[in-house]
């Protein structure tokens, strides 16, 4: 009996000895130097002795890799991919004989069925969506049946254009019975420089919510002469891009995706967006159903000065632009300005190129003042002109 109890002594011992070893080995392993770096997010990232999880540059970059992802989760729920459908009138229809011949009633008339695909991103909680007007036009004379509005989460809604513009080629949706919807940030394009990181989110060809990145290449590039100048960008732009958001490192949208320039088709690292600021001004209008009325001053200027006519004029190495000719009882002739006065500076900015000017009279608008600074006859004098409203084909500024 004696010994029976004495085993089993022994064997609750041994069981404490046991107990007390293990709990001796966690509390090691707890707060040895390698505690915590087996954990399932390690195993996840990689092996936990990679030499370059100790670099700083390393550590750096895996910061703005974070601060990439934030930025997709964060700004694409608001982009959206955007589906038209619209009935295009075959011409041929017109045709009597034709008519006649495969026995076509009169009155009845036949089109064909068009789709497009783009992008657009939500601004208001309400439904409000901003993308291009060409993602919304398939084509000159076409009927749009319907526009649906995809989000990232597989919802569709039927969306109504609410108002376009056609010259700078931006258009507002509205999604009807919505509420809670996450909306983008919007930037401001006039802080963009060169070099700036620069991120597009869009459904090129279809494939939604595709993430690229990018810099900013240029600015005010004025590819079509109409005083709307486009941010230029290599962040990867293809067709289905289009009214879809440029964004920048705070997660703001500073352009809306607009062209590329490409010989192939896909992008070579040429894409164009508008700029944030323009789109602001145009979208307030078209909300609230007002006209889009762009600047207008009346001048012609000369597109390449020689050093014989800056030297004509007294003006050689000075930096600005000649006025070619002055349209009749347009707002700079009625300020005074005459052929030959050579303008140094736009609202204070140096007169490099006549975009500078353009861009200042169209973004400004009719009703308000441009300042020129100008030389004439050797003398300099500030002329300040009282914008007009551009004809609808202006072959002027």
């Amino acid at each position: 009996m004696f010994k029976k109890l004495n085993k089993r002594k022994f064997r609750l011992s041994t069981m404490g000895i046991a107990n007390l070893t293990m709990f001796v080995f966690l509390i090691g392993v707890a707060f040895s130097p390698f505690a915590g770096t087996c954990n399932r997010s390690s195993l996840a990232e990689g092996a936990t002795d990679n030499p370059l999880l100790k670099s700083d540059s390393i550590q750096m970059a895996l910061k703005f890799q974070d601060a990439m992802r934030q930025i997709y989760k964060e700004v694409s729920p608001a982009v959206v991919l955007i589906a038209t459908t619209a009935e295009v009138n075959n011409p041929m229809f017109n045709d009597p004989m034709f008519r006649r011949f495969f026995q076509i009633p009169e009155g009845q008339r036949r089109g064909q069925k068009q789709s497009g695909l783009g992008t657009g991103f939500i601004i208001s909680n309400d439904g409000y969506v901003v993308t291009n007007t060409h993602v919304v036009q398939i084509a000159q004379g076409a009927k749009i049946d319907k526009i649906i509005v995809k989000l990232t989460n597989g919802k569709e809604y039927q969306a109504s254009i609410v108002g376009s513009d056609a010259r700078s080629d931006l258009a507002l949706l509205k999604i009807s019975g919505v509420k809670n919807l996450k909306t983008v940030h919007l930037g401001d394009s006039d802080k963009v420089e060169v070099g700036d990181y620069a991120f597009a989110i869009g459904n090129p060809h279809g494939l939604q919510s595709t993430f690229t990145t990018g810099v900013i290449s240029a600015i005010n590039r004025d590819l079509n002469h109409d005083g709307l100048p486009k941010i230029q960008t290599d962040a990867s732009i293809n067709p289905g891009n289009s009214g879809g958001p440029l964004i920048n490192i705070r997660g703001e949208v500073i352009g809306i995706n607009q062209m590329i320039y490409s010989q192939t088709g896909g992008s070579i690292g040429l894409g164009f967006a508008i700029p944030v600021n323009h789109a602001k001004q145009v979208i307030e209008k078209l909300k609230s159903g007002k006209k889009i009325r762009y600047g207008y001053v009346g001048l012609q200027v000369d597109g390449e000065p020689t050093d014989e006519k800056l030297n004509a004029l007294g003006v050689k190495g000075k930096l600005g632009l000649i006025v070619n000719q002055v349209a009749l009882n347009s707002p700079a002739f009625k300020a005074g300005l005459q052929a030959y006065d050579f303008i140094t500076h736009v609202d204070g900015k140096p007169a490099e190129n006549f975009s500078v000017l353009k861009a200042t009279v169209t973004q400004k608008g009719p009703g308000e003042t441009v300042e020129l600074k100008i030389i004439r006859q050797g003398q300099e004098k500030t002329v300040k002109v009282k914008i007009g409203e551009a004809p609808l084909q202006d072959a002027q500024q």
